[in-house]
Formats: structure tokens, sequence, C-alpha cells
């Protein structure tokens, strides 16, 4: 693994051990606060479950790129980065009025080699068509692994028992980080990601980390924060007694 280089004015960030699933290995990565200007800390390296995960307890999450006309791993973390807290969060009501409505059904983990398989696919990422995707066949292994380990979930959007829409995603301490949408008829990503963030803000998440920001979670309330700012919340959640639970959209009122 090669080390970007960068100056790092604090110590490194403290990681809880044994949040650590008993059959995988913790790694510990550069600190994140050594990360370049495009906000890389570290670049190959392998991608398992043990990596991937101890990443995420650090403030890193794995990005493919391509480096020397190959694809290569890199291990992120931005600064500024996207997320969702939820004191700032907007429902438009137009999506409120789909929700009241009760065509769609929202559940947790049901089909999720189903959802990730959809994100690897062509998708409409803010109104344009995305043909290639960041998810490799090594990234797909490691979070569908971990999500037979529960620490990976899945949100589906059912409509008429079709499966239309949904989201994936990394559960660590307080913190929820998505990681990719889909959709296959209009605002049905958008209602799932509705559902869920009301979902984290009842089992007592302290945000939604979404790392880039889009136009359409801009519109629902997410900011920017910088990085600093991020890890104190990680290190402050990591071990916070949270628990993902299951998502029921029949649960909430709108």
């Amino acid at each position: 693994m090669k080390r970007k280089s960068g100056n790092s004015s604090k110590g490194c960030l403290k990681v809880n051990w044994v949040t650590m699933p008993e059959d995988i290995e913790f790694f510990e990565f550069p600190d994140p606060r050594s990360a370049n200007r495009e906000g890389v800390v570290a670049v190959g390296g392998l991608v398992n479950p043990g990596w991937v995960y101890s990443a995420y307890q650090q403030g890193i999450f794995p990005w493919p790129i391509e480096f020397e006309e190959e694809m290569v791993t890199a291990w992120c973390s931005p600064d500024p980065r996207a997320v969702f807290q939820w004191e700032d969060l907007h429902l438009p009501r137009r999506l409120r009025r789909k929700l009241r409505a009760g065509r769609f059904r929202v559940t947790s983990d049901q089909a999720f080699d189903a959802v990730i398989n959809a994100c690897s696919g062509p998708r409409m990422i803010d109104g344009v068509e995305e043909i290639g995707t960041w998810i490799t066949s090594e990234m797909m292994a490691a979070y569908k692994r971990l999500h037979t380990m529960g620490k990976v979930h899945s949100v589906e959007v059912w409509l008429d028992d079709q499966l239309v829409g949904g989201l994936y995603g990394v559960a660590f301490g307080g913190i929820f980080a998505g990681e990719s949408m889909f959709r296959r008829v209009s605002d049905a990503s958008k209602i799932g990601l509705c559902v869920l963030l009301k979902h984290l803000h009842t089992q007592g998440f302290a945000l939604m980390d979404i790392q880039q920001m889009t136009s359409h979670c801009a519109a629902l309330g997410a900011k920017m924060v910088n990085r600093d700012y991020y890890l104190g919340i990680l290190e402050r959640t990591l071990t916070a007694p949270v628990e993902f639970g299951v998502v029921d959209s029949e649960s909430y009122s709108w």
C-alpha cells in the first residue's frame, strides 16, 4: 500500500478495536488527516471485509481510481465531505405527499444482492445515466460478506411487489455511510432515502455520511462539513450502542 504525502497536526484517530466482527482482523490506516488535496490517504492494498470495515471506523472509505492506466483502490477521507444531520433535513411537499399516499413500501435487508447488483449497473444520477460503476467485483464481495455479518444493510423500495429502487450502506457506531442507490421509477430512490433518514434518526444515529454531494441530497438538506468535525463525531459515537434495526415505512407518519 502506498501512502500519500501530507502533514498531520493532530494525533492519529483513536479506534475502538472491539467493534470488529470476530472473524475479521482490524487494519490500521494512516491518519485520515494526512490525506492529500484530493482526500486520498493511501492507494492499493487489500479490498476485503477487514480492510473495508476498518477504513470506515477511521473516517476512510474505498474508491477505485485510474492510476498509470490501471484501476487501483484509493482509500479516501475528503475534506469537506457531505453528510445528513437531522436538524437540517428538509422534506419537499411533493415527496411528503408521495410518502403519505403509501404507494411505495420500504423495507430493509430483504433483497441485498438485488440492490447492490442494481447499484453496480447502469443507473440515473441527477438525471444523467451513469454507465460505468465504482463497485468492483472485489468491493461487491466485501460488502456482501459484511452484510452477512450485520455491518452492511440494504434498503428496498417496492411498488406492487416489484423492486423499483433502493440503496445500501455501512453502519458503524453512531454513523451510517450511504454507498450507492438506484431507481427504476421516478422518485423511488428519494422515497427510500427519506424513510432511511427518519429511521436512522429514530434509532439514535448521529448522522448519515454520503461522502459526495448531489443536487438531490442537497435539496433534502445535506450539508458539507470539514474533516475534523466529522472525525470528532466519529470518535464520540464509535462505541455508541446503536442498532440499525428494521426499516418499515408503514410504521412512520408523514
